[in-house]
């Protein structure tokens, strides 16, 4: 059977990606490579661990010997890497942790990658999953294409610019066959909630205050994770080798506009009188080098690959507080006391 890697497979975006991946491909082993860190939860694939083709291995993609191990064992024919520390916050904080996972834990990979194939390296593929982040903060007008010189302005999205320009250079350098995407904001079922959306439904329920960070006014554009799912999979079907693919929700959002929608949704669904979930509105320090606004040109993978966002904006916030609602375990069993301390820190006015 053909083999992939998927790093990070335990985290948001990556367990729907493996979920879709292995119901999908049944004759191809897909094989989960996770750490476990905070974000990542197994939790979140319990309706595929006992498929026949999902392999699970706990793995830090900064361990060399057990990656390389790892890739002598299973011979993969493609990696798909999700695996990174993901939030600004956090790598304001510890950038050391993002630099140390997101480029030396990606130059690991292609390195790995690199020596297995060489000699034959058709048919494989190493698929670098990234974010609009790194091309810095938009005006009010314009968008991100794959043309867009790089600007990072926080140590996240420096470290996945440097992952980026990594991936690229063993293309060029060493002819390792790869594909690069770059995407918007994701949202959907199991988010951790450090993250704007499932924060703000998780303090609905709690009644606590929804922190929002200076004026409100950044502006985001947001995607369905399944619907960035299936453009992944796309992606490493059919994208172009050696190419960048823009993916983008062409749904754009200010911060408040975002909260006061979800409060909205959110009293209605509880039965709450209108209005209620909004009086929790709290603003609150903005954070360092936040940028104002990002906003994605998804027309390349829409002309070349024939994607597009399947779900309205409606309908994909409808979806995602539904999950929330009827999976208040998960809820609970993700938000630990080391992640209240976190919040209690990062939200002090």
């Amino acid at each position: 059977m053909p083999c992939i890697f998927i790093t990070g497979g335990a985290g948001f975006i990556g367990s729907h990606v493996v979920r879709r991946m292995v119901n999908n491909h049944p004759d191809t082993t897909i094989v989960n490579l996770d750490a476990l860190t905070y974000a990542g939860n197994l939790a979140n694939l319990l309706d595929v661990e006992d498929a026949s083709n999902y392999r699970f291995e706990k793995v830090n993609i900064c361990d060399v010997p057990a990656l390389t191990e790892l890739f002598n064992r299973y011979q993969p024919d493609a990696v798909m890497h999700l695996a990174a520390e993901s939030h600004v916050d956090r790598s304001i904080e510890d950038p050391m942790a993002f630099v140390n996972t997101n480029v030396v834990g990606t130059v690991n990979l292609l390195n790995a990658a690199r020596e297995l194939w060489k000699g034959n390296m058709v048919g494989k593929r190493f698929y670098h999953i990234s974010t609009d982040e790194v091309f810095g903060a938009l005006g009010k007008e314009g968008l991100f294409t794959e043309a867009t010189a790089y600007s990072p302005n926080s140590p996240y999205s420096a470290s996945k610019a440097s992952s980026d320009h990594f991936v690229r250079a063993y293309h060029e350098t060493y002819g390792l066959p790869v594909v690069i995407s770059n995407c918007s904001n994701n949202y959907g079922p199991n988010h951790f909630p450090e993250k704007l959306i499932p924060l703000m439904i998780h303090n609905i329920l709690e009644g606590k205050p929804l922190p929002i960070y200076g004026d409100g006014q950044y502006t985001r554009d947001w995607l369905y994770v399944l619907d960035h799912a299936e453009a992944i999979e796309r992606i490493f079907l059919k994208g172009k080798l050696g190419q960048t693919y823009c993916v983008g929700g062409w749904n754009e959002w200010t911060n408040i506009d975002l909260v006061k929608v979800i409060c909205r949704l959110m009293d209605s669904k509880l039965g709450k009188a209108p209005g209620s979930s909004e009086q929790l509105i709290t603003y609150v320090t903005d954070r360092p080098g936040h940028d104002l606004r990002y906003a994605i040109d998804a027309s390349k993978i829409d002309n070349d690959l024939k994607w597009k966002p399947a779900h309205t904006f409606e309908e994909g916030i409808a979806k995602t507080i539904d999950w929330y609602l009827d999976n208040s375990a998960w809820l609970e069993g993700v938000t630990s006391g080391a992640y209240q301390t976190y919040y209690d820190k990062q939200y002090a006015k």
